[in-house]
This record gives C-alpha cells, sequence and structure tokens, in this order.
C-alpha cells in the first residue's frame, strides 16, 4: 500500500498527517511517499514502526496538487495507492476497513465517512449507503469521497483512467474529476464509518475565488454528460457564480446564475451568487457561516 501525502510549508500538519498514517492497524505493509511542492523537501520527524516505510520526493511535474500526487503515482510499486492532504488526518482503522470491504465487494476504488472540523466545531458526515455512481456523481458532488479518503487499484489510474488532471486550474476539484472518471468504469464503494478528518482552517484554496471558478468551468467543459442531469449542471453552474461574485465579477456572476437558474430555478447556490453580486453580504462571509455548519458552496 503506498499512501501519498503532497504537502506545501505545513511542518507540523504533515507530521501530523503522517503519523496517522503510519499508525493504521492495517496488517499489510504501508509505503508513505511524501510529496513536496514548490517548497524545500525536509523528512518529517516521525518513527517508521515495523512494515512502515517513507520516502521523500519532490515535485518535478506540473507545480500543485495535481502534479504532486502524480509524483507519488508514478513513483509507488504497490497495488494500491492512497491520498492524504497533509492537513487532514486518517483516523483509526482507515485503511484495514476500505481494503476489506475491497476485497468482499470487489471495484476499482473505495472511500469511507468523513468528519469536517472547522473553527472548533465537528461535523460526522456518514459514507453512502450505496455504492457510488457515475449517474449519483453528475447529479451531486456526493461530499464525503475527497482526495484524503480515496483508495484506488494504482494500475488502473496509470493504465485506464490516467492519472490526476494537472490541466486543472490550481488543482482545484482534482478529486471530483477523477472520481467522475472512475465512476464510469465501476461504482465506487464506501465504507460509511467517518474514519478521516477533515480540516477546513486554513484552506490553500480560501478566497482564491477566480481560480476556483476557472476549475469548475474546466470540469464542465471536459464532462459535457452534465448537460443530462440538468440539477447537476446547475449545481455547478451556480458554483461557478458564486465565485465570481465572491472576486467582485458581479456581471459575470449574474449571467451565470442566470444560467444556473435556467437549468433548475431551485439551485439555492445561484440565489447566494446573486446576493453577493448584489453587495448585501460577502462571498467570505457566507463561506465562513456555512464552513462553521461542515458545509460549503
Amino acid at each position: 500500500m503506498t499512501v501519498v501525502v503532497a504537502t506545501r510549508d505545513r511542518p507540523e500538519l504533515l507530521r501530523r498527517a503522517v503519523t496517522a498514517v503510519l499508525g493504521q492497524d492495517y496488517p499489510g505493509e504501508i509505503h508513505v511517499a511524501v510529496v513536496f511542492d514548490q517548497s524545500e523537501p525536509v523528512r518529517p520527524d516521525v518513527a517508521c514502526p515495523a512494515g512502515r516505510s517513507l520516502d521523500v520526493l519532490v515535485n518535478e511535474r506540473t507545480p500543485g496538487l495535481a502534479g504532486a500526487r502524480n509524483t507519488g503515482i508514478t513513483a509507488a510499486l504497490t497495488d494500491y495507492v492512497a491520498f492524504c492532504d497533509d492537513d487532514d488526518e486518517w483516523l483509526p482503522g482507515k485503511l484495514r476497513a476500505q481494503v476489506e470491504l475491497l476485497a468482499a465487494e470487489g471495484g476499482v476504488a473505495a472511500g469511507t465517512g468523513i468528519e469536517i472540523r472547522c473553527r472548533g466545531t465537528v461535523s460526522p458526515r456518514p459514507g453512502p449507503e450505496r455504492p457510488v455512481t457515475h449517474r449519483d456523481l453528475l447529479r451531486d458532488r456526493v461530499f464525503t469521497l475527497n482526495g484524503s479518503n480515496l483508495l484506488v487499484d494504482r494500475a488502473v489510474l496509470t493504465e485506464v483512467v490516467g492519472l490526476v488532471d494537472e490541466d486543472l486550474p490550481g488543482s482545484y476539484a482534482e478529486d471530483y474529476d477523477l472520481l467522475l472518471r472512475l465512476a464510469k468504469l465501476e461504482p465506487i464503494r464506501c465504507v460509511r464509518r467517518p474514519l478521516v478528518a477533515i480540516n477546513w482552517q486554513g484552506s490553500f484554496f480560501a478566497r482564491r475565488f477566480p481560480m476556483i471558478a476557472d476549475a469548475l468551468t474546466h470540469l464542465l467543459r471536459k464532462h459535457p454528460e452534465f448537460a443530462t442531469e440538468p440539477a447537476g449542471l446547475a449545481r455547478i453552474e451556480g458554483q461557478v457564480a458564486f465565485y465570481r461574485a465572491a472576486a467582485g465579477q458581479h456581471g459575470e456572476a449574474v449571467r451565470w446564475a442566470r444560467r444556473s437558474l435556467r437549468h433548475n430555478p431551485r439551485e439555492p447556490r445561484a440565489y447566494l451568487a446573486l446576493l453577493v453580486a448584489s453587495r448585501l453580504i460577502s462571498g467570505r462571509r457566507v463561506l465562513a457561516l456555512l464552513n462553521t455548519r461542515g458545509r460549503g458552496i
């Protein structure tokens, strides 16, 4: 098992993330590949128990999370590869539960439930009750599936669906794009228990609103199947509208909000975008209120 931990200038958080991975009660070997992106590589000061190993790599591909993850994937020699962001934390039993699930049910990838930690609050989110299909992901983001809890058959990444998309602006939504591609092959299994802590404090993407809007627009171009699910299309169009509004691009925000509402008149993100575009509240304030409730746009 190879676990890729991409990192950039967060040594204390990195140490916590790596320690949690190395401490998993999984009976097989665990190899951690710490990939430093646009920062000086420094081996984290952690002990490696028996059956555990750690390498430090440097991202020499496209700068950003996608390139860093791909650096770890291509260096891996194991059957499975998993990921953990440096500011997140695997909880006890995570890896064993996923491997046992795939052994029992088959499949190319598995996730888990999560718990969102933000400003002192903890919001548990159980995983889906049934395997997640491609159609499910077009309709809804399936919030509990993300890069820090995904376990994937490495050969499927390198030989079938392809690596993490390095063309996504800022590597934003790279996990969603990968999930969409994986789910075209087989539904994605998911352990229901929350087994990964997702920490939203100090997100790398905070306040990078134009980049997020560009990445979501790229996602729509790359996956034209969204047109078959109007509500799912409206959801992403509403997100683009919101982030354009939060960036002060009010005209663009209104245009995207109108597109969203044409596809789904009940899409709440479009109305939030119009509210922000009207300068009645700031995008940052909306995000802060949502985040404290374990939610996002």
